[in-house]
């Protein structure tokens, strides 16, 4: 029961997250490029691997064989996260500036291994 309700937190933060970057929102483009030196293509890119991934996670909480669906969608969220923690601490945000993605990329990684441990 806690790794759906914890499943279920990753995939909304991490979908409402990907929505400005699969839709090309301006602001979010401009943060990219400034913050991270990444283009909008990577942008997108990113932003579809976090709402996939986010959608596998929702799929995993409702469907009987979850696990799968869990082992795709964190490992596709925990690529994205990777390169966030990354570009963060590669711009100088420090640990402060990567906390969320930290955080997000800790409780998915620990979801990951407790669906191999059943």
């Amino acid at each position: 029961m806690l790794q759906h309700f914890s499943n279920g937190y990753v995939a909304k933060t991490l979908f409402q997250s990907s929505l400005p970057k699969v839709q090309g929102d301006d602001q979010t483009a401009t943060q990219f490029k400034e913050g991270f030196k990444l283009s909008r293509r990577a942008m997108k890119f990113a932003g579809l691997l976090e709402l996939v991934g986010s959608i596998f996670l929702f799929i995993s909480i409702i469907s009987k064989s979850g696990k799968k669906f869990a082992r795709i969608g964190a490992l596709m969220i925990n690529i994205v996260l990777g390169g966030a923690i990354f570009k963060h601490l590669e711009a100088g945000h420090g640990v402060d500036g990567s906390k969320k993605a930290l955080k997000l990329f800790g409780l998915n990684t620990l979801n990951f291994i407790e669906t191999m441990r059943k």
